[in-house]
């Protein structure tokens, strides 16, 4: 797919939410395709034919795909406007978009705040009016999280939904390319178009396992639905957004909605096995970028491990070496079994919980984020308190679920997300409740 001459529009240059601001593929989208008319802006880790895809990193800060990962390849399709590759978290590690070598991203909301992330850019995109719809990418919260600080409908797709072939990896068994849009309704529009079995992606289901559609289940019915408020997210969070969330899940009792009450056992330890997890499988994932494969050149001195190590050095930023020592440790001789072990019994503990909690319950709901939208610069200091950001939003991922982050209000005029999970392929179940909070 070849790159249009045609500029992208002019957007909120003070928001930073663009690596590569160009129009891609055709200047405009077929007439009759469903997203006809439509731009869409996409994560930089999403490869594109013949544009970068930096994944916000100076390892592949001049790294052109030769190919189009299968969304973008269904984006177009679909009639799609492209405009762009958006800012995100240094290859998807990170929950504010600081970690960025392109810069720190802004919240549209308040541009003195983070837009959350790792997708952050395409969230921002959105939320300013930038681009109608976004594809970002979730591997523990990384739609979901932006969604819910700026104000916009996230969703994170059950694992195996939407195809990966095209995703730079991080985490292979945890992340999964979904749609953040302005309503719910939009939301389940761009997840048709992109899901689907695909067979260069031996994870995606087969045709049979996908809904017909979602866009239909969009009626905001949730009469005779049960919804389990999972108390053991609630535990820690910020008073203001318990408030906001608490009052969500009045409005889906008056709507119709059954509301019960479940803990989690298992969620408190869900946060330490996701991090053993993704930073082991990144440990892995990232080891291709060498300088000689892929990445800066590590220089002409020295032997192969000193190159190796300078292109590392010069490539990676703080946090991706941060979770990249962390993998390495935990998959090592005499410490596989002591962590990365026991991280995996925990998730299977968090499957087993999700699989009992939904006996009872179509749904589960939480808030989306503990907290408000810190401030740029707040969590860059505190690795621990980044990672502790990711506690209600990791579960899902651990389980393979779905998930959508809908806005339920605001407090001290900043946003709030609820988060609404479902069992494995049950984007409809989710979507119908999103869109009763919606309205």
């Amino acid at each position: 797919m070849a790159t249009d001459d045609t500029a992208a529009p002019e957007g909120r240059t003070d928001l930073n939410a663009f690596v590569t601001r160009e129009r891609i593929g055709p200047a405009e989208g077929t007439e009759d395709g469903p997203l006809a008319g439509r731009t869409v802006a996409v994560k930089d880790n999403i490869s594109t034919e013949g544009t970068r895809t930096t994944c916000g990193s100076a390892m592949l800060a001049d790294y052109v795909p030769p190919y189009d990962a299968t969304v973008v390849e269904r984006l177009i399709a679909a009639g799609a406007t492209i405009v762009g590759k958006t800012n995100m978290d240094e290859f998807g590690m990170g929950g504010t978009t600081e970690t960025s070598n392109f810069g720190p991203t802004r919240n549209p909301v308040d541009p003195e705040r983070v837009p959350g992330g790792s997708s952050g850019g395409s969230a921002a995109a959105v939320a300013a009016g930038e681009a109608d719809l976004a594809l970002g990418t979730d591997t523990g919260g990384s739609i979901r999280n932006p969604a819910s600080f700026c104000g916009v409908v996230g969703i994170k797709p059950t694992y195996g939904l939407v195809s990966r072939y095209g995703l730079v990896a991080y985490a292979n068994s945890l992340e999964q390319i979904g749609p953040i849009a302005p309503t719910v309704r939009e939301a389940a529009e761009l997840l048709e178009v992109v899901a689907g079995p695909d067979e260069r992606d031996a994870t995606t289901h087969p045709a049979e396992d996908v809904p017909d559609s979602f866009v239909d289940a969009c009626d905001g019915d949730v009469s005779g639905t049960t919804v389990g408020v999972i108390d053991t997210l609630l535990e820690g969070a910020d008073e203001r957004v318990v408030e906001v969330f608490e009052d969500a899940v009045d409005d889906l009792a008056a709507a119709g909605a059954e509301i019960e009450r479940v803990e989690l056992e298992s969620l408190d330890h869900a946060l330490a096995a996701y991090y053993v997890i993704a930073t082991s499988e990144a440990s892995s994932n990232l080891a291709r970028f060498d300088g000689v494969r892929y990445g800066v050149p590590g220089g002409d001195e020295g032997n192969w491990n000193e190159s190796f190590a300078g292109a590392r050095e010069e490539g990676f930023g703080a946090e991706v070496k941060r979770r990249i020592l962390l993998g390495t440790y935990a998959l090592s001789a005499g410490y596989h079994d002591k962590y990365y072990r026991k991280a995996q019994d925990a998730r299977a503990w968090v499957k087993r919980d999700f699989a009992d909690a939904f006996a009872d319950a179509d749904v589960l709901a939480s808030p989306t984020m503990p907290v408000l939208p810190p401030k740029l610069g707040e969590s860059l200091d505190d690795p621990l308190q980044l990672y502790l950001m990711d506690a209600d939003t990791v579960p899902v991922n651990l389980a393979n679920l779905p998930a959508i982050s809908v806005p339920a209000g605001e407090a001290d005029d900043l946003p709030v997300g609820l988060q609404l999970i479902g069992p494995k392929f049950g984007e409809r179940a989710i979507l119908r409740a999103a869109s009763a909070v919606e309205t």
